[in-house]
């Protein structure tokens, strides 16, 4: 049981891996919709730096990165429900964004529950 525990563990920090790279490459491409300037891009990167923070960290497995992390999503649902009212011609983008951001959160929080003693 423990090592298929263990399987299913490094199964979910892939995937969660996956999902936060898939965040960053959506908040930069949503920025540069409206074509490639340089105030767009620098705010591109910086709307997708508390995503890039915590990478090494999933990558090791550090527990306490995938819990802290949870924090770091949750202003990325706030941007895509915001957005969402604010803009409704940008609600494909909101609602990538709004997808990607609750299953980063629910990955995140089923990796800690699965490595938890």
């Amino acid at each position: 049981m423990g090592e298929a525990k263990s399987s299913l563990a490094r199964k979910v920090q892939l995937f969660t891996i996956a999902l936060d790279i898939a965040l960053i490459v959506l908040v930069i491409a949503w920025q540069l919709t409206d074509g490639v300037t340089v105030p767009r891009l620098l705010l591109g990167v910086a709307l997708t730096l508390p995503l890039l923070a915590p990478l090494v960290g999933l990558y090791r497995a550090n527990r306490r990165t995938f819990a802290w992390t949870t924090l770091c999503v949750i202003p990325y649902f706030v941007i895509g429900i915001t957005e969402a009212v604010a803009r409704p011609d940008s609600r494909a983008w909101t609602g990538s964004c709004l997808l990607l951001a609750l299953t980063l959160f629910v990955a995140l929080i089923a990796y800690i529950r699965l490595t938890r003693e």
